[in-house]
């Protein structure tokens, strides 16, 4: 496990020191400062759009920024003979392929927390003028209804922030697995393709109504594309409000219970790591035997 960890720290501080994360993260907090300050034209649902596209700007970036990470972090690494120097060492290569990605979901969970907190706080910016508060009032009652509505729309987004990295760490995992043979020319647009069929896989169901071959071919597909569903809490803690507690929504009827939203995180946790499971071994068995010493053939 030391060996592990030290391997993650190192593939952590490599991906971090890239100029194209840095780039990417400044590109994203640029687009949500923008964003933060433009109206959406959506007749009072200003604040719950900006939130959508928010998430939307966070996943795009950082899984961009950690495709470039593994592909530099384990093909080119295998290309310029520097895995092979590592693998020389008394490591194991399962150890190397869950160094390597423990590192990488680790800064994309540093690109999320940065993102993240330009996201609510460009959120907390926009809701007195959204929801035609004066931020200045003298009243306490106003100042109180500018301050529920920044903790109710703030709650919503930690959960589903969290989401967006579970479901970065899984396209990682698949990133990972086809870095071992496939350069970044490769495994962007496939994590990218395989990213959009992921959301597809919803509409596979109901399947009962179908012909058998359907049905069998929809299950495998459903059983092998990650369900990406799972991430995605936007009608729960984005549209909807939450009953968060010491704010005057905690007595709303109808808000969600901020437990439920925590229990689904924790269920979608544990889909994530039971798929990055599946797609780590399966990098590992691609790994097991591919030549170390450069370019294949």
């Amino acid at each position: 496990m030391y060996r592990t960890s030290v391997i993650a720290a190192l593939t952590f501080r490599e991906a971090v020191v890239q100029p194209i994360y840095s780039l990417l993260l400044a590109l994203g907090v640029a687009i949500l400062l923008i964003f933060g300050v433009l109206p959406f034209f959506t007749l009072g649902e200003d604040t719950t759009m900006y939130k959508s596209v928010g998430l939307d700007v966070v996943l795009l970036f950082v899984l961009i920024a950690t495709l470039f990470a593994t592909s530099k972090s384990i093909f080119d690494e295998i290309e310029d003979r520097t895995m092979l120097t590592l693998m020389s060492k008394p490591v194991k290569k399962w150890e190397v392929i869950v160094g390597k990605y423990l590192g990488i979901i680790l800064s994309a969970a540093l690109a999320v927390a940065i993102l993240g907190a330009v996201l609510i706080a460009c959120t907390c910016f926009r809701i007195p003028n959204d929801y035609q508060l004066q931020s200045n009032a003298l009243d306490d009652r106003i100042l109180n209804q500018i301050s529920d509505w920044r903790w109710m729309h703030s709650y919503g987004l930690l959960p589903s922030l969290i989401l967006v990295w579970l479901q970065v760490s899984v396209l990682g995992a698949i990133s990972v697995a086809l870095s071992t043979r496939f350069s970044l020319v490769v495994n962007l647009p496939a994590v990218i393709l395989i990213y959009i069929a992921g959301n597809l896989t919803r509409f596979l169901y109901p399947l009962d109504s179908r012909p058998w071959g359907v049905r069998v071919f929809g299950r495998v597909v459903a059983a092998v594309l990650p369900f990406l569903q799972t991430f995605d809490l936007r009608s729960q803690a984005i549209y909807r409000e939450i009953a968060v507690p010491h704010t005057g929504f905690a007595r709303v009827p109808g808000a969600i219970d901020p437990r439920f939203l925590w229990g689904y995180v924790a269920v979608a946790a544990l889909y994530a790591i039971a798929y990055a499971a599946f797609a780590l071994g399966s990098g590992l068995f691609l790994f097991q035997t591919r030549e170390l010493g450069g370019a294949e053939g």
